[in-house]
């Protein structure tokens, strides 16, 4: 993913605002593994 970055302010980190994106990103898959496989543990161990 490419940035434009002709029309932004001037006082934009945006080197920092991109790795807050990647750090999201990644923590939102990892909740969704998780997630996924506490729902599988309780499948096969609660039934």
């Amino acid at each position: 993913m490419g940035l434009d970055l002709t029309g932004g302010h001037a006082s934009m980190d945006y080197a920092e605002h991109s790795r807050t994106y990647k750090g999201f990103i990644k923590g939102t898959i990892i909740l969704v593994v998780g997630v996924a496989a506490l729902l599988v543990g309780m499948f096969f161990f609660l039934i």
